[in-house]
């Protein structure tokens, strides 16, 4: 079991930036990626970044150049997004890859750019 605490979201003006942050807790030794996905009213959930545990990222073109996935130990992982846009509005989930293949899922942090 692996537990994923998210933070960081809020309400922000279109143009500015926002650092989440997801802290793993539990089986963290068997974690090989952890990542970010965001899920807009209507829509289906899609992956932001990713970051393996030997610190391979990947991006979405939707946010490429605007987000930096990152990681400061084996448990956080960080998304800073910058220059936010309204169509950034969206539910964001931390999500956790293990080697087993099992995945877990964040709560969710909101996250609302106004224009």
């Amino acid at each position: 079991q692996v537990q994923l605490v998210e933070s960081g979201g809020g309400l922000v003006q279109a143009g500015g930036s926002l650092r989440l942050s997801c802290t793993a807790s539990g089986r963290v030794s068997v974690i090989r990626a952890m990542g970010w996905y965001r899920q807009a009213p209507g829509k289906q959930r899609d992956m932001i970044a990713t970051i393996s545990s030997g610190g391979l990222t990947n991006y979405a073109e939707s946010v490429r150049g605007r987000v930096t996935i990152s990681r400061d130990n084996a448990n956080t992982v960080y998304l800073q997004m910058n220059s936010l846009e309204p169509e950034d509005t969206a539910v964001y989930y931390c999500n956790a890859k293990m080697i087993t293949l099992q995945q877990y899922w964040g709560q969710g942090t909101q996250v609302t750019v106004s224009s």
